[in-house]
């Protein structure tokens, strides 16, 4: 690629993760899908943080985790998103900035408060979220930096985005200015609802705006409304120039063109809570990418920042990724 002043920039929900361990029974309590992400509003979120355990706060959102597994393994990288002048809004900040990621968004004023993730995880790690986007909502074109996007080797979307109307329009801003400027365009699916809401309009974004497409099994057999994953592969190959496609336990498969490359998954002692584990993947995936690394490397790099954020609660790393991409010989 280009010479770049950054390898990602990402662009989504800017949301505090409040993470707490639940019983399939609290669930089932609560009409909560395992498994799943829902919109709730204000009140909701005000109710089910009642209800729940105690837990811990992180400073989460799809590609705010992206972005700081990028920067853990020693890349640069920024963000867009939006959050409010408020507490959680200042830990935000704080948090992302403290790990080297430029975020300089401006808060969201006289607005809804900033959003955050109600993440239940059961005993075998599933999480469970119920977000309330609040000023992660309010995104718009205007909060789209254009030249921190020509700055940037790949552009990173979430799938999320795909919800509120003004962030889709920011969405679809940054593709422009990043085609005109010959940067690499990425999307993740996100979600089987998201797919589900917006499938339609993700083919047609897809097809026409995206270099490099982020899926798991399960959104990616959505997408295409089948249940056989082989054909569903091929249906996506020829949309886009790289798909990387992950399978939990089975790895993940990695398609450019004609070429399909297969990388196990990392092996873990446990698996404590998977939030942030595509996320993971995707930061050492575009990390590799972005320095223009083997495929191959590329999926192990992913395979390793999922391993590590699976094995603790919590969607960003807590070890040094590029310790542990170092000490397996992969950078």
């Amino acid at each position: 690629m280009s010479a770049a002043a950054y390898d990602v920039v990402a662009i989504g929900n800017a949301i505090v993760d409040v993470i707490a361990p639940a019983a399939d029974e609290f669930l089932a309590q609560e009409g909560l899908t395992k498994g799943s992400m829902m919109l709730i509003d204000e009140a909701r979120a005000a109710s089910l943080y009642g209800a729940m355990a105690a837990g811990l706060e992180a400073s989460g959102g799809s590609a705010g985790n992206t972005v700081a597994g990028v920067a853990s393994l020693g890349g640069k990288a920024a963000y867009i998103g939006k959050v409010a002048a408020d507490q959680l809004g200042e830990v935000f900040s704080h948090d992302i900035r403290a790990i080297g990621v430029r975020f300089d968004t401006p808060y969201l004023e006289n607005g809804e408060a900033t959003g955050r993730s109600l993440i239940n995880v059961t005993p075998d790690g599933q999480r469970t979220m119920s977000t309330f986007l609040g000023a992660a909502n309010q995104l718009t074109w205007h909060d789209v930096d254009p030249q921190l996007i020509r700055d940037s080797a790949i552009v990173y979307m979430e799938g999320y985005l795909f919800d509120p109307p003004p962030a889709r329009a920011a969405f679809e801003h940054a593709a422009v200015i990043a085609r005109e400027a010959g940067r690499m365009i990425s999307i993740t699916l996100s979600d089987v609802f998201v797919v589900d809401r917006w499938r339609k309009e993700l083919l047609a974004f897809t097809e026409q705006s995206v270099d490099i497409v982020f899926a798991n099994e399960n959104e990616l057999k959505a997408l295409f409304q089948t249940d056989d994953f082989d054909a569903a592969v091929e249906m996506l190959r020829p949309l886009v120039e790289i798909a990387a496609v992950t399978r939990s336990e089975k790895g993940s498969v990695i398609l450019r063109g004609s070429e399909t490359v297969r990388v196990e998954a990392c092996p873990v002692e446990a698996v404590v809570d998977t939030t942030g584990a595509g996320d993971q993947y995707a930061a050492g995936f575009l990390y590799g990418l972005a320095r223009n690394l083997p495929l191959e490397t590329c999926a192990r790099l992913g395979s390793l920042a999922a391993a590590e954020v699976i094995g603790h609660y919590g969607p960003r790393p807590q070890v040094s990724l590029r310790t542990l991409a170092e000490q397996a010989e992969l950078v």
